[in-house]
Formats: C-alpha cells, structure tokens, sequence
C-alpha cells in the first residue's frame, strides 16, 4: 500500500474506519467486511474484520471472493458500451432491431372486471432505455402492482439460459410506458443479451476478452473455480434476493425481526460450480482488488496497463445523469433516493446535501443485494469499496459509516 499523507489523506483518521467495522462484527450483525480506499491511484487503505465463513471461523482475507450480485451491471453496462465505441448500435435504436420480440409488447394500463387491462406502446423501447432503467420492465421483488405480482407467478427469476430468460420475460407486459418512470428491473439482463446478440459471443466471453483479461481481474466470473472455493465467503441474512417468489417486504421484514441466517457456504448455490447463466443484473463473482482494478480504469478515462480499454467521453457519457427532472427522485425498493440521477450503468451525484453523507457531485456508484457497495469520485480521485455477505443490503448502514469516515480522512 501506499502512503495515505502523500496523498492527501490522514493516516490517523483512516485507523477509524477498522473499530467501526468491527463493531458490525462484534456484535454478529455481520460475519465480516472488507473495504479497500484509492487516492490519485494508489491504494492507501485495505482491511479485513471478522469471518469468511461464521461457522469455521474462516478468516476474511483481501482476497475473498464475495457474490457481487447488481454490481455486475456497471461491469455489464460497460461491456455493451465497448460495442457502442464500435459503432455497433445507437443509444436511440429500438431494442427490437436486435430482438424482435421488443416490437410486440403491451403496457400495463390498469385493471378490469377481466384482469389486467393492456395497451400498446406508445414508442418502442430504446437501448439506453434499458441502460437507465426506464424500459417499463420491473423485477419479481418489487411490490409496485400487478406486474410484479405476475413475474412471480410465472418464476421469472429462475435460473435458466438468457436467451430463454429474455424469452420468457417478453412474454410478460411492460408495468409502464418506456420512458415514463424509473423502475429498477431486469433490463440489464436484457443488456447482457443485447451483447451476445451484438458481439456473437456469450457474455462470460465477451467479458472475460474485453475487461477481465485485459484489466488482470482474475478473480471476477460467473462462478468460483474448485481450487479458490476455499477464499469463497459465506452469506447470511434473511432471504436469497434471487429467490423467485420473494419481496422486498419479506426481504426487510425478516432482517428487522433479526433473522441472521447461512443463506449459502461456500459450496453451495449456483456460483460453486461451473454453469452457462450468464446474466447482466446479478450473477458475478470478484474481489474487492478485482472490482478497484475495474474502477480504476473508469477513473482513469479508460486506460488500464497502458492499454486504451475505453474512450475517456464514453465514460463521461455513462456517469451522466440522464433522468429528465419529472423522473426524480427516483425510487428503490419504495425507498425515495434523494441527490442522485441514474446514468447508464451508475447512480450518479447530483446534490450532495441531499444525500445526507459527505461526497461530490459527479461521482457514481452502485451496490449489490448483499452488501457490496463502490463508489468512485472523479473530483476527488477517490475509489471506495466495501464487501460484505449480508442480505439485504441496507438494513445495516455499515456502507453509510465507511463513506463518512473516508471522507472525513481527506486532509488536503
């Protein structure tokens, strides 16, 4: 590691963040966090409290490998945006000259003494729809209305190849018209499609070709190899996210009565093993030095071990907020998200004070269902990471606690 004075940062400020984190284990509100902190390039912060796996008393070490969950769609957005830089596709075209199905779609327009009452589009679904999240498409967990209702009817978020996933997915109506709304969803397993369709290639391909391989993330795919299951962490909490007939009220209620259970060791569950579901909301596996070399190059306009990997204004273009005002704030999980627009891929900044933490305006981030969480600040050329196996994430703010005491660490 680096030295934190030379960058700007306090060393003694920092030796904050590690009493804190262990508070979350101490009392067995978490197994274990790690986090990792980078300033103008250098990493100047790395640490590790409390257990990969609770019931072994595993260690975890800087490089366990956590479910990364909707981490993966920055990673996913990135990789159609690498087909955008080809002159592959426009962010304007319709989805359904990629995939026809998109043509055929109807709209949630209500309720009759029949059932849902459907409409036709009012405009297609365009790409960077599906990038914002404002395709109309919702996911199973959410409890907006009906549709949602019927996605879990129907199991859409059973495991199963992504052309049959997308397939499937068609075959249900949008909940609103496309550009109406903000709606997390499944639109960035649509993505992922979207690039096999483009590039030819599986998604696991294609992202191992064009970011993993070339930015030396060698521990980032869609399931964990048998001789590093052994650094492999636990998750506990209350529910599986990816459970088919979940919601968000169960997923909270759960954690707020305290359950704190094994969800899935190290050798269980669809990541243990090798398998062909390669999705674009969920599914990826890393570490945190894994996730800091991929924002690290984002940071960096797109350069990487002296390869050019991205172009510095698409990325510029993906860390815009590209929600018109009547969108905003926008809501997950019923929660009001004050202070951010969405970008193509990322949450972006927009007022600080909003927020209610430290931070600047411009940067952008996202987090997964388990609490993993980045965050990188192009102002500050700051990179924050934090992983941790809890399900679901947000019921415990230790992401909220790390970004306050790394901020609070700046000293120039």
């Amino acid at each position: 590691m680096s030295d934190a004075e030379a960058v700007g940062m306090s060393a003694e400020r920092l030796a904050r963040i590690r009493p804190v984190l262990a508070s979350y284990v101490d009392d067995g509100r978490l197994a274990g966090v790690t986090t990792l902190l980078a300033r103008r390039g250098q990493i100047i912060h790395e640490e590790t409290v409390g257990y990969r796996v609770r019931e072994t008393s595993a260690p975890m070490t800087p490089n366990t490998i956590f479910r990364i969950f909707s981490m993966t769609k920055p990673i996913i957005c990135t990789a159609l945006m690498l087909l955008f830089e080809e002159g592959r596709f426009r962010l304007y075209d319709p989805v359904s000259r990629y995939i026809p199905a998109f043509a055929d779609l109807k709209v949630y327009a209500g309720e009759d003494e029949n059932g849902l009452r459907l409409e036709p589009l009012a405009r297609e679904v365009t790409i960077r729809d599906l990038l914002t999240h404002t395709s109309g498409l919702t996911y199973h967990w959410l409890e907006y209305g009906p549709v949602e209702a019927l996605y879990r009817r129907e199991k859409v978020a059973s495991d199963k190849p992504l052309a049959e996933f997308v397939a499937d997915l068609l075959k249900l109506p949008l909940a609103f018209q496309p550009g109406t709304r903000w709606r997390y969803s499944y639109a960035h397993d649509v993505v992922a499609y979207l690039v096999e369709v483009i590039s030819g290639q599986t998604a696991a391909e294609f992202l191992q070709a064009r970011l993993f391989g070339p930015l030396g993330m060698v521990d980032t795919g869609y399931f964990v190899p048998a001789d590093k299951l052994d650094r492999f962490a636990a998750m506990y909490g209350s529910r599986n996210v990816i459970s088919p007939e979940m919601t968000v009220t169960e997923w909270f209620g759960a954690a707020i009565m305290g359950a704190n259970n094994l969800l899935a060791g190290p050798e269980d569950g669809i990541e243990a093993s090798p398998h062909e579901i390669h999705r674009g909301g969920h599914g990826l596996i890393s570490t945190a030095m894994d996730y800091y070399r991929f924002s690290q190059m984002l940071l960096d306009g797109g350069v990487a071990n002296g390869q050019r990997i991205m172009s510095r204004k698409t990325i510029e273009l993906m860390a815009s907020n590209h929600l018109a005002p009547e969108l905003l704030p926008y809501e997950l999980a019923g929660l009001p998200s004050p202070g951010g627009g969405y970008g193509l891929g990322f949450r972006v900044l927009t007022d600080v004070a909003q927020t209610q933490l430290p931070g600047s305006v411009g940067s952008f981030s996202w987090g997964g269902a388990a609490n993993t969480t980045f965050w990188i600040d192009p102002q500050e050329q700051l990179i924050g990471i934090l992983m941790a196996q809890f399900q679901p994430s947000g019921h415990h703010p230790v992401a909220d606690d790390f970004r306050q005491l790394v901020y609070a660490a700046i000293n120039d």
